[in-house]
C-alpha cells in the first residue's frame, strides 16, 4: 500500500504559520457576528455531533499513540489522519452552530460553576494554541521529517488530547441547558 508523502518546501512552513493565526482569527470573527443566520432547525443537533466528534478524536489520538508505540507506522498515520480530518469537520460544525444559534448559558451553580468555566476557558485557550502544533506535526509526518515530527508531537499530542477530552466534559456539563 503506497503512502502519501508531501514534498518538503519552506513555503509550506510559512503556510502553516499563516493558517495557525488565520484559523482562530476567522473563527473569532465569525463567532463575533451578533446577527444570527437562520440555517434551519437541523443546526440544533450540532452540539451533540460536536460531542461525538470530540469523543472520537480523543479515542483516535490514544489509538494513534498506541500504534506508534507498537511501531505500526501505517496504522498510526491512518489513525492520526482521521483525527486531523475530524478536527476539520469539528471546526465546520462549531462555526455553523455558533453563527446560527444563540450561546447557551451554563446553568450550574455552586462548586461545579467554577470547574465548568476553568475547563471551558482552558479548553478554548489551548484549542487556539494547539492548531500550530498539530499543523506542524501533520506536515512533518507527511514529509517524513521524523525528528521534527517528534518535537511537534511532544506538545501537540497532550494539548490536543486535553482539548478533545475537555470538549467532551464541557459538552456533558452544558448539555442539560440546550433548548
Amino acid at each position: 500500500m503506497a503512502t502519501l508523502t508531501i514534498e518538503r518546501k519552506p513555503k509550506y512552513e510559512r503556510i502553516i504559520n499563516i493558517l495557525a493565526i488565520a484559523i482562530p482569527v476567522v473563527v473569532a470573527l465569525l463567532l463575533g457576528i451578533r446577527q444570527k443566520i437562520d440555517l434551519g432547525a437541523w443546526t440544533k443537533v450540532l452540539p451533540h455531533v460536536i460531542g461525538v466528534i470530540n469523543t472520537l478524536t480523543a479515542m483516535l489520538l490514544i489509538m494513534g499513540y498506541y500504534f506508534i508505540k507498537q511501531k505500526n507506522v501505517i496504522a498510526h498515520r491512518q489513525t492520526m489522519t482521521t483525527a486531523f480530518a475530524l478536527g476539520a469537520v469539528f471546526l465546520v460544525c462549531y462555526v455553523l452552530y455558533h453563527v446560527s444559534n444563540e450561546a447557551t448559558p451554563f446553568g450550574g451553580t455552586g462548586f461545579v460553576r467554577p470547574v465548568y468555566y476553568f475547563l471551558l476557558i482552558s479548553h478554548i485557550v489551548l484549542s487556539i494554541g494547539v492548531v500550530w502544533f498539530v499543523l506542524r506535526a501533520v506536515y512533518f509526518g507527511y514529509t517524513n521529517q521524523i525528528a521534527e515530527h517528534r518535537k511537534a508531537v511532544k506538545w501537540a499530542m497532550p494539548i490536543w488530547l486535553y482539548v478533545s477530552v475537555t470538549g467532551v466534559i464541557v459538552y456533558l456539563m452544558i448539555s442539560p441547558y440546550y433548548v
